[in-house]
């Protein structure tokens, strides 16, 4: 047998075997402490995890009569068992990937040896790994942290819209949460209480999205355009104005817009009645409220726009400008030519990601409004909610968890498909010259 194979079934057998064969001693000890580590640690609990993860638990929390006295019987809890077995898997995943490296090492390295040469020394495997492979070693931290920080959640959340997790009848440790398909999702979309709300929420969600990624993207633009313009004086001025609402934080904006919008005593209907116009409904009323959250919006989004845009205005070519008057160009013509194509080329990603953030758009929603004025018709969600702040009322104030995981599931299949065909649509993502 050469000293590939046998090098490999080695390894095969126990990590690091077939580097100690090769003699890289030290590399096989380190690679077999791997292995040692895992025994001792997570691998035991390998079949507990899956079967947790199968079942969800079969034993509920109880009470039973010992003698003369009663005692509490501790129960399996789902969330709990879902939760560890997940972390199980992952860490048997990363030991999995390991254990085929170190397989094909081991036969790499044999095949060195087949071919004549000596097998690296740690000390040259070091330096080969700090210095070709150092991107791949400083990577694997961060990439460990995204699979247990985002990646692992966002499993956790998919599962759970498969089950029945919900009050009253399904919440750990009193009871059990069991496995029920797609029923999740059948029910939002068939039961009239729940699909009449997904489909009125999920309809202004879109509204909401598009005007208010329209209105703060051309009005930064115009409010740019403006302050650029010659015989504007005092640039510096116009800047600093138009971008203090954005430079205060926005908790303190939305709250102070929340008084000022008051349709009893605040400011503004205040004014309007000096006028003699009248009180205006403004968070009361399911139309008012909507336009109150998209004029608070455009007081937010729209300097935003404006310091983006100012920095592509100086970029754009003077000469450019000056050919176009020499040919006679009205300014209109020369803003349709010149200036928005270049500000498409450069903001068509950003627009693209304004219109995903304006869907997942909690903070003015939340802090203006609360997704109020309360909708008879709507379960668990008021006129002006998102499907990101009805999630949020299932979860932490209803505990129906698994629709809420449902709709998180649609609504990254939305922003996560919208994204990506547009954003493979725009010029810059096809990295096209400006001038054809």
């Amino acid at each position: 047998m050469r000293h590939r194979s046998l090098a490999a079934v080695l390894s095969t057998l126990f990590m690091g075997l077939g580097q100690l064969y090769n003699r890289q001693y030290l590399k096989g000890l380190l690679i077999a402490a791997v292995e040692a580590l895992a025994i001792f640690t997570f691998l035991p609990n390998l079949g507990k995890a899956i079967w947790g993860v199968y079942t969800l638990g079969e034993k509920t929390q109880g009470f039973e009569k010992v003698g003369k006295v009663t005692v509490r019987v501790e129960g399996d809890h789902s969330i709990y068992l879902l939760i560890s077995g997940l972390i199980t898997l992952f860490l048997f995943a990363i030991f999995l990937a390991i254990y085929i490296m170190n397989i094909r090492d081991a036969y790499r390295t044999g095949a060195a040896r087949d071919a004549g040469k000596k097998p690296a020394s740690f000390k040259e495997t070091f330096a080969y790994v700090t210095d070709k492979k150092f991107p791949h070693l400083m990577l694997s931290i961060p990439a460990a942290g995204v699979l247990f920080l985002t990646i692992m959640p966002i499993v956790f959340m998919i599962m759970l819209a498969f089950t029945n997790y919900a009050s009253p009848n399904h919440i750990p440790p009193k009871s059990l949460v069991d496995w029920v398909g797609f029923g999740t999702f059948a029910n939002l979309l068939t039961l009239k209480t729940w699909s009449g709300t997904f489909v009125g929420v999920f309809t202004w969600t879109i509204i909401w999205a598009v005007i208010a990624t329209v209105t703060t993207y051309f009005g930064g633009i115009l409010v740019a355009l403006l302050i650029e313009s010659k015989g504007v004086r005092f640039k510096k001025m116009w800047r600093t104005i138009f971008i203090l609402p954005y430079a205060i934080p926005q908790l303190i904006s939305l709250l102070a817009m929340r008084n000022l919008f008051n349709g009893q005593f605040g400011p503004i209907n205040q004014y309007l009645g000096y006028f003699g116009l009248g009180k205006l409904p403004w968070l009361t009323d399911p139309f008012w409220a909507k336009v109150t959250v998209i004029i608070v919006n455009m007081w937010i989004g729209i300097p935003v726009t404006m310091v983006l845009i100012l920095g592509i205005l100086t970029a754009i070519p003077k000469d450019m400008y000056e050919a176009a008057d020499v040919d006679g160009a009205t300014g209109f013509q020369k803003f349709r030519i010149i200036t928005m194509p270049f500000i498409l080329f450069s903001t068509a990603p950003i627009l693209i990601t304004a219109f995903a953030g304006n869907i997942n758009n909690f903070n003015v929603i939340f802090l203006l409004t609360n997704g109020d004025p309360v909708n008879g018709n709507y379960q668990y969600a008021g006129s002006t909610d998102l499907l990101v702040t009805w999630l949020y009322k299932l979860t932490l104030n209803n505990s129906q968890f698994n629709m809420a995981s449902a709709i998180g599931i649609i609504i990254f299949l939305i922003v996560a498909s919208f994204s990506i065909w547009n954003y493979r649509r725009t010029r810059s993502f096809k990295e096209e010259d400006m001038i054809q």
